[in-house]
């Protein structure tokens, strides 16, 4: 038998030491990968997966891939990870500061080889979700086909979301950057956006050819660049926002949502994942505002809707463009929403993505009231990115760990500063390298284990899961959430 690649079967598989299935030595996930090798006994198969060696029964093993969605402990923040099932790799969102860069960091290896990514997306502006993409354009070894954006880039002067029409209301934004030659132009006049990091970041993306194609995404383009409807296309990723306008010269604007912020969280990009059966959404930092335009411009009807009636019809037509399974909650949880929208959504799942140490105090009560109220199901599921990692960032809070961090490296500097090639000098580097290979690894992973929200599914069902912090025991790693059929009704949460 040869070794190859194939793939822990549903919902959760045990490996074990010994092909007698009585002592666990590790607990994988529906979908992890694993390399099947030549040992085969009885009923089990001798496979490596997630670093460990041991025996898995032949009935857990699956060849399919699956499509996975990392919502990533991002902090203060919005961050996800989607692998296709024909291995394409997409970040969407990337945070505040560097959890992305560390998750990804762990899960590609530290990037030791290339690693060309199929996009990054950035949902718009506000620095909590486009800002850890800076570390992550630094590493050489890490290309993106494409970045896609909401079209608004922060500039310098008193119109800091660029010029907008002044006459008649609403008003409209109209300098959009939809392609990459438009970028470049902008940012080839430096005073134009001095002072500003996303534009800046953006630069250096192109200066360090992180990525060649940088792009628009709006509602008008319909779906994704290959991921439309068609022969073959399991998954389709349908683009519903922002929505544009066209002016007398066919020119794109967005139009302007009472103040800079707003009119930014409101334009975010908004995509629909279809997978076979199975739908995700996507929003942004979407705002009641934002919500009632999308829900007009997809169903064509007023809204907010002018009465009782009016309201179930706009509810009823929306929800065959905006119903979903899982939905990831606009904003972290912020009480701006609005209750058509939630009950437009309609999921069986709702995944929120909020900080520890924030002012906003997200999620808000009123909006977890409001996701279980307007979900479907007897027991609606609400995941949060907080919650799942109740402990603190690999038990020292990440400050602490780049305080210890620096220490190293003045300790490295203190011994380069009186160098000599002796036993001793080269017993205190690698004392110092492997002190600071632990922490690292350390502050990688655990981003990467605690605190993720981990969607899989065939098309057809679906396992949520989040790592446990404390397993009670090493066949039991995983706490574990199923979405499946009954029979030939609808997809609901299997307890």
């Amino acid at each position: 038998m040869e070794n190859k690649n194939v793939f822990a079967g549903y919902p959760s598989v045990v490996v074990y030491q010994n092909p007698d299935g009585k002592t666990a030595v590790q607990h994988l996930l529906w979908g992890d990968w694993m390399q099947l090798k030549e040992g085969c006994s009885g009923d089990f198969c001798e496979v490596r997966a997630r670093c460990v060696n041991g025996w898995v029964h032949k009935d857990d093993i699956q060849q399919e891939r699956l499509l996975e969605i990392v919502f990533v402990d991002i902090g203060q923040g919005d961050g996800c990870l989607v692998v296709t099932p024909d291995d394409k790799h997409m970040v969407i969102d990337a945070g505040q500061e560097d959890n992305m860069a560390r998750f990804l960091n762990w899960r590609y290896g530290g990037f030791a080889k290339p690693w060309e990514f199929e996009c990054a997306v950035i949902s718009h502006s506000d620095s909590d979700h486009y800002n850890g993409f800076s570390e992550i354009f630094k590493k050489t070894n890490v290309t993106f086909k494409t970045i896609y954006h909401n079209g608004i880039v922060e500039r310098s002067g008193k119109d800091p979301l660029g010029p907008k029409t002044t006459a008649g209301d609403p008003r409209y934004l109209t300098d959009i950057i939809q392609t990459h030659d438009q970028l470049e132009g902008f940012l080839a006049n430096g005073s134009a956006w001095k002072g500003k990091t996303y534009p800046q970041m953006l630069k250096k993306a192109i200066d360090n050819h992180t990525c060649t194609n940088f792009k628009m995404l709006c509602a008008e383009d319909g779906y994704m660049d290959g991921y439309g409807p068609g022969p073959g296309k399991e998954l389709c990723i349908k683009v519903l926002g922002p929505v544009v306008k066209k002016d007398s010269q066919d020119k794109p604007m967005l139009q302007w949502i009472e103040d800079v912020g707003k009119t930014k969280n409101g334009h975010s990009v908004v995509l629909r994942l279809q997978y076979r059966d199975i739908s995700v959404m996507l929003g942004g930092d979407l705002n009641i505002p934002a919500e009632d335009l999308l829900l007009s411009h997809h169903t064509g009807l007023p809204c907010p809707a002018p009465d009782h009636e009016a309201y179930q019809v706009l509810v009823e037509t929306a929800r065959k463009v905006f119903q979903v399974d899982i939905a990831k909650s606009c904003h972290h949880g912020s009480s701006d929403f609005s209750t058509t929208f939630f009950s437009a959504l309609n999921p069986i799942a709702t995944v929120i993505s909020s900080g520890d140490n924030e002012p906003y105090a997200h999620p808000r009560a009123d909006t977890l009231g409001t996701i279980g109220l307007y979900s479907r199901g007897a027991r609606p599921l609400i995941f949060s990115t907080e919650l799942a990692r109740s402990a603190r960032e690999a038990i020292k809070h990440p400050y602490t760990l780049r305080k210890e961090l620096m220490a190293i490296k003045k300790d490295f500097e203190e011994l380069d500063s009186h160098a000599v090639d002796t036993a001793n000098w080269h017993k205190e580097k690698g004392a110092l390298d492997k002190k600071y290979e632990k922490l690292v690894n350390g502050l990688d992973r655990s981003i990467a284990v605690y605190g993720a929200i981990n969607v899989r599914t065939d098309g057809h069902k679906v396992v949520i899961a989040q790592k446990l912090e404390k397993a009670p025991c090493k066949s039991r790693k995983w706490d574990i959430y199923r979405l499946e059929a009954q029979g030939v009704g609808p997809l609901t949460y299997r307890f």
